[in-house]
């Protein structure tokens, strides 16, 4: 069944906003950590959103691949190059990331529909 990837998104921030309620001081520090990781360094921020595709397909994290596709295809990323990310995915993770694969590909042809990752 194809992933629903604005309301996935939707749901993760709402998911977030609470969190950031309950256990503030947790939030903050995973924001912070993420907001390291994701600058350019050796490796463009671009590659590593990549990356994490590529993990979420791996892990089978729907919301994962929805959030860091938006975040690849903010900085640029193509469909063939999402393309070997799956590919990746794939080698690493086998069958399931073969149907975690074509999730990513969904998330990013709705995205592109919907007049790009807002």
């Amino acid at each position: 069944m194809p992933m629903d990837v604005e309301s996935t998104i939707a749901s993760i921030k709402e998911g977030m906003a609470t969190l950031g309620s309950e256990i503030p001081e947790v939030m903050r520090a995973f924001g912070a950590v993420g907001k390291a990781v994701y600058q350019d360094g050796a490796l463009s921020t671009k590659t590593k959103e990549m990356l994490a595709i590529s993990a979420a397909i791996a892990s089978h994290c729907d919301g994962c691949i929805a959030w860091h596709t938006r975040g690849a295809m903010r900085q640029g990323m193509t469909r063939a190059e999402l393309e070997e990310v799956i590919a990746v995915a794939i080698h690493m993770g086998g069958g399931p990331s073969l149907v975690y694969g074509i999730k990513a590909l969904e998330a990013f042809d709705q995205m592109k529909a919907a007049g790009g990752s807002k």
